[in-house]
This record gives structure tokens, sequence and C-alpha cells, in this order.
């Protein structure tokens, strides 16, 4: 039974995952976009992770897979990414970087105005589970029809 103040939902983890956050109830599975998704909604919401140091990875020598995966994110009902990272940490280029640190957050705001998905800087790993598990129980709480799943 799904309450006001816990939906209970079975995260969906992509097999991929190289070091997935923990939830009270998962599941792993090869998820076709994303990290992070709802059994049974997987083709609705993903949520993708990102530390810094991927980020700009993912900017740089994997930037057209990386769009690609942008463009499939944008046919979902919701799509995020969280970065394990604050802005201002953002902004501080990783050693193996040669890219401007400018440059990769104009990349990330361009692309999420473009492909509609949600950039959440989470601050770090601790916060971006909890921001991750939280957006999907919202989404959920949404999709049940609750009117205050914005109130708390």
């Amino acid at each position: 039974m799904t309450t006001r103040e816990s939906p209970e939902i079975v995260v969906a983890i992509d097999t991929r995952e190289q070091k997935p956050y923990r939830f009270a109830r998962s599941e792993v599975k090869t998820l076709a976009s994303g990290d992070y998704s709802i059994v049974g909604l997987e083709e609705r919401i993903a949520i993708e992770r990102k530390t810094k140091e991927d980020a700009y990875s993912s900017l740089g020598q994997g930037r057209a897979r990386f769009e690609r995966e942008l463009q499939r994110l944008s046919r979902f009902d919701y799509a995020a990414i969280v970065i394990e990272t604050s802005l201002p940490e953002f902004l501080q280029a990783p050693a193996f970087s040669r890219m401007n640190p400018k440059a990769a957050a104009g990349s990330i705001v361009a692309w999420s105005v473009k492909y509609r998905v949600c950039v959440f800087f989470a601050g770090d790993r601790r916060h971006g589970n909890a921001l991750t598990r939280q957006l999907l129980e919202k989404y959920l709480r949404y999709q049940n029809g609750d009117a205050d799943a914005g109130s708390g």
C-alpha cells in the first residue's frame, strides 16, 4: 500500500551502474536509459547519476554518446541528471580534464533546456542518493493522483 508519507516503490537499478545507490526496495535490471527508475515505469521516468569526473568525461570524450543519451531521456515523462557535487565544486575541473569548467557548465545548462532534462547538483553521494529516492517517490505520488505530492 502506498502511503502519503512514504510511497512503497521498488527502484529499478540499471545493471551497468557501477556504484549503485541503496534503497529500501530495489531490483537490478537492464534499463534502456538512465541509472534509476521505478519498476513498472521504466519507460516513463529515468534518473542518470554522474560523479563530477564522469560528467566531465561525458562532456568531453564521451560527448556524442552522452548527447544520444539525453535525446533518449527527452522522450520520458520525467528525466533528471543527479550530479554528486556542488556547482562551485563542479566549476573546478578534475585534474584529467582540459575542458573549461564554464564551458562544461554551459553545456549542461544548454542541454538541460534543449532536451528538457532536469539537472541537480546534489553536493555529494549521500545527498545524491537521497535526492534520487525523493525524485522517484514524488513522481510516483503524482502519477497516483496525489495533488499534495509537493508538500512534504
